[in-house]
């Protein structure tokens, strides 16, 4: 494990291949070094008890042929056929021996004083025994006793552990093959499973490429469709990074939209608070200037600055209302019938516009209450009857529907008048957005500044409602929907009115 730390520890800097493959092979040596350690010692175990009964065999045989050799050759059963070459037998007095041969090329041979000594002090109890007896080796030993004399015999150790040592050998050769196949394969197979993950970073690297400070922000690359298939781990990894993108290319054009809604409005803002301020510097310099009150009156002057200012005072409260509605002010709460605020606002505009054909209709299943600032919801009516009025020619006909179903108070304003184009009917709700140059308006009526309809959209949106109009010659229709009283959520001030 020391090892395989260290290892991984020094490709911590190293590619993602270079580790996945130096873990692979890591754990098949891992593997290989526990089957082969395994192996060993298996057929360590086997070979040792194979060993032990043939040493027990060999001490058992000798008991039997020491009683049937004849007198005198008390160990001459080592020159029957068969004996192993380094089978050893000995004779024992009590611990000590007396007598000790071991089978050789050229047949038995007594063993040396040293030799015997070695096997001194093993008891006759048939237990195994492993010593080392000089100029033979390792032998494995037992010693029994029967008919009050004991035998000893034993057979080399050194074979198994020449049949050990030579699996080992083999196992280790065939391990390191196996190793340098299977990390060249490894190597292989880890490059072909990297490789989408390669082409993910790769467009990563690109989109982190791409100028998102500047400029036109869309187009940009995505992961290809093999790289995003959600079962696998380079795929949820694709398809979470093409989210990122999308995410990313929305947030930069919505913020780009923002700016350039922005700017619009600042430069809209501008031309029509100039207007009037011109006005007034011009008729303030006239009458400082003491102008021939022949050429203009001083009473007219004044009713023209005058009208200027409400004018510009007119502007500045609504662009004040609308920012209020967007930072969330709350508004006041309080019960509002919508018929009777409804049925006030068409009497109001009736007595304003004479000349056109105002009509109430009310469709209610259920009262037309709901929760809201009943000034601003008449703002809301107003605005748009206003609207209808002062966009349409003289004779027109305005319906106005109050309908109470199904949770949800409605407000529809229509007319049979000329229509609003198509191309403005996208932006009508816009700030600054005006008709004029498609609708017919009254004669002598003064234009807006184009706030009325993105003031009545902040404010539905303020009360949990929505504005929504259908426009074509002949028939435009705006229809505003308020949830009714004790169905709404808590009345907020809108956030995002439309811009």
């Amino acid at each position: 494990m020391t090892v395989i730390g260290r290892a991984l520890a020094r490709l911590r800097g190293r590619s993602l291949r270079a580790r996945m493959v130096l873990v692979h092979s890591l754990t098949l040596a891992a593997v290989c070094t526990a089957m082969a350690v395994a192996t060993v010692l298996v057929q360590r175990y086997y070979l040792i008890r194979d060993l032990d009964q043939r040493v027990t065999d060999a001490a058992e045989h000798s008991q039997g042929g020491r009683e049937h050799a004849p007198p005198g050759a008390s160990l001459g059963f080592l020159k029957e056929r068969g004996q192993h070459t380094g089978t050893l037998a000995a004779l024992l007095d009590g611990a000590e021996i007396t007598t000790a041969e071991v089978v050789t090329d050229g047949g038995p041979r007594a063993l040396t004083a040293a030799q015997c000594a070695a096997l001194d002090g093993i008891p006759a109890d048939g237990r195994l025994r492993t010593r080392t007896i000089p100029g033979l080796g390792a032998y494995r030993l037992t010693a029994v006793s029967e008919g009050g004399t004991a035998m000893l015999a034993g057979l080399p150790v050194g074979g198994v552990r020449q049949m050990i040592d030579s699996l080992v050998v083999i196992e280790a050769c065939i391990a390191g093959v196996g190793l340098v196949l299977a990390g060249s394969v490894s190597a292989v197979a880890v490059r072909r499973q990297l490789r989408p993950l390669q082409r993910v970073a790769a467009t990563a690297v690109e989109v982190s490429h791409a100028p998102l400070d500047r400029g036109e922000v869309s187009g940009l690359t995505r992961v290809p469709a093999p790289d995003t298939d959600p079962g696998t781990e380079v795929g949820q990894v694709g398809v979470a990074l093409n989210r990122l993108i999308d995410h990313v290319e929305w947030s930069l054009s919505e913020r780009q939209r923002a700016e350039e809604h922005m700017r619009r409005f600042l430069a809209d803002a501008s031309h029509e608070l100039r207007t009037p301020l011109a006005s007034i510097a011009g008729y303030a310099e006239l009458m400082l200037m003491g102008v021939d009150t022949r050429k203009i009156e001083p009473e007219l002057a004044w009713r023209r600055v005058s009208d200027q200012s409400a004018r510009m005072t007119g502007l500045v409260e609504d662009l004040l209302l609308l920012a209020r509605l967007e930072e969330g002010r709350p508004l006041e709460a309080a019960e509002v019938n919508l018929a009777t605020l409804v049925g006030d606002a068409v009497w109001d505009a009736r007595a304003a516009g004479s000349d056109h054909h105002w009509q109430l209709v009310l469709c209610l299943d259920t009262p037309a209450t709901v929760t809201g600032d009943p000034s601003r919801l008449h703002q809301v009516v107003a605005n748009l009857l206003a609207n209808a009025r002062v966009h349409t020619p003289a004779g027109t006909r305005i319906t106005v529907t109050v309908a109470a179903a199904g949770g949800h108070c409605v407000i529809r304003v229509h007319d049979d008048g000329p229509g609003i184009p198509a191309d403005l009917l996208p932006a009508v709700f816009d700030r600054f957005t005006r008709g004029d140059a498609s609708r017919s308006r009254a004669p002598g009526t003064a234009g807006g500044a184009g706030l009325g309809l993105a003031i009545t959209a902040a404010i539905a949106q303020a009360h949990g409602g929505r504005v929504e109009v259908d426009s074509a010659p002949g028939d435009t229709r705006f229809t505003v929907t308020l949830p009714l009283a004790g169905t709404a959520a808590p009345m907020q001030a809108a956030t995002t009115a439309r811009n």
